[in-house]
């Protein structure tokens, strides 16, 4: 499979590029569990099939530590037993963020439940990974953005 695009090599879609990175590395200097940040882009990445950000990071993912058998269980996490109230609550926001045009929006209890595992800055570190890996998705979708080649740390 070819990309449509080549987001890498554009000089409009780097530079576009190199804000949405400015703002995913808020999200990563936050004091948003690593591990939670990695599910919650994975799920997104599922959700949206994408591919190109599945094979990211998972990889990523693996690399700093996380199981096969959480990664393997992800798109199950409700009958999982395997991730903590905290992981539960973010990959219940990042459904139902991710499925924002079901016209369910974000239901007070999922809020709430989140704001009883992460504070403030947490939740706002959340929402906007919630938002960059979705932009991301799309960006990768639309554009048909091979993956399998991915090397961790490849992209800095």
């Amino acid at each position: 499979m070819d990309a449509r695009l080549n987001l890498f090599g554009n000089p409009i879609a780097g530079k576009l590029l190199r804000h949405i990175n400015s703002a995913g590395k808020v999200v990563t200097d936050s004091g948003l569990p690593a591990a939670t940040q990695e599910l919650v882009k994975i799920r997104a990445s599922q959700i949206n099939g994408c591919g190109f950000c599945l094979d990211m990071h998972t990889k990523d993912a693996a690399k700093a530590g996380e199981t096969s058998l959480r990664l393997n269980l992800v798109a199950a996490w409700r009958e999982a037993t395997v991730f903590t109230d905290a992981e539960r609550a973010a990959l219940e926001l990042t459904e139902q963020g991710t499925r924002i045009a079901d016209g369910t929006g974000i239901t007070d209890e999922a809020w709430a439940n989140a704001a009883e595992h992460f504070d403030e800055d947490q939740l706002a570190a959340l929402v906007g990974l919630i938002a960059v890996i979705n932009t991301y998705n799309r960006l990768n979708v639309i554009t048909r953005q091979p993956a399998g080649d991915y090397e961790p740390g490849m992209f800095g």
